[in-house]
């Protein structure tokens, strides 16, 4: 058992060179305004507010060009189809589609600077920031793959996203209140999807990421329209039925009442 000893010494002076190694001084801290939203029939979008501070201890070492926040909202995951429309015989038809497996119904990036100028190219591909850079994997055939930035079903599924106000990339998005500081506004639209919604704050510091911190929320229905969405997702067969008993009731009723004798 003796010549184990060396090895006991060795492994013992390496944890304590790894306790005693410096580590980044910062600590990142985050928090929402309000962590449940809730979604009634006279819903017509909220704006959240994440609040967040930079902690700073005795190790901490003076940043020659201060802090950078990125923030990525992401929403509820959903499989999505785009078609792409031509014209056959003077009618428009759908003549190609991709769907979209697993892509976030909501999307918004926010940053107190552009984000090329926060991180290089390879740092933002790597760590998925940006509209540019958040994976797409499409399904094309039998085949799931992620697109190129360029791709034309890519470009156009980000465009129908945004215009509906669903995503967003703003890179004004994050305010510093102090040095040490800052809020980001997270504005939710009426069709916002309910679900949880994931909310990934990244401290960068001289172009790298030196902290992250997570500060998720939901959305939610409650009363008679979570009742709704819940028959609908559960029975849809009876769902549906009801409610086109319900048309064929409501036109007859019509019907009647404004009948011309």
């Amino acid at each position: 058992m003796r010549p184990r000893a060396p090895f006991v010494l060795v492994a013992v002076l390496g944890a304590i060179g790894l306790s005693a190694a410096p580590a980044f001084g910062e600590r990142l801290v985050a928090s929402l305004s309000n962590h449940r939203v809730m979604v009634t029939s006279n819903f017509v979008g909220e704006e959240l507010v994440l609040f967040g501070g930079v902690e700073q201890d005795q190790t901490s070492r003076p940043r020659r060009s201060g802090y950078d926040i990125v923030v990525t909202v992401t929403g509820p995951r959903q499989s999505m189809v785009t078609f792409r429309k031509a014209r056959v015989l003077g009618i428009w038809v759908n003549a190609d589609s991709r769907e979209f497996e697993n892509a976030p119904a909501y999307l918004a990036v926010l940053s107190n600077r552009p984000l090329d100028s926060i991180a290089n190219t390879e740092m933002l591909r790597r760590l998925q920031l940006g509209l540019d850079n958040i994976p797409l994997p499409q399904r094309a055939s039998v085949k799931i793959a992620d697109a190129a930035s360029d791709d034309p079903f890519r470009l156009a599924f980000i465009k129908i996203k945004t215009d509906q106000g669903l995503y967003r990339e703003v890179s004004n998005g994050v305010t510093f209140l102090a040095p040490a500081l800052f809020r980001a506004s997270i504005p939710l639209p009426a069709e916002v999807p309910v679900g949880t919604y994931e909310v990934d704050v990244r401290l960068f510091a001289d172009g790298a990421q030196i902290a992250r911190a997570p500060s998720p929320f939901e959305v939610y229905k409650s009363g008679f329209e979570q009742v709704v969405t819940n028959a609908a997702r559960e029975h849809g067969f009876l769902y549906g039925l009801v409610t086109s008993m319900m048309a064929v009731l409501t036109g007859w009723f019509a019907s009647v009442v404004f009948r011309r004798d």
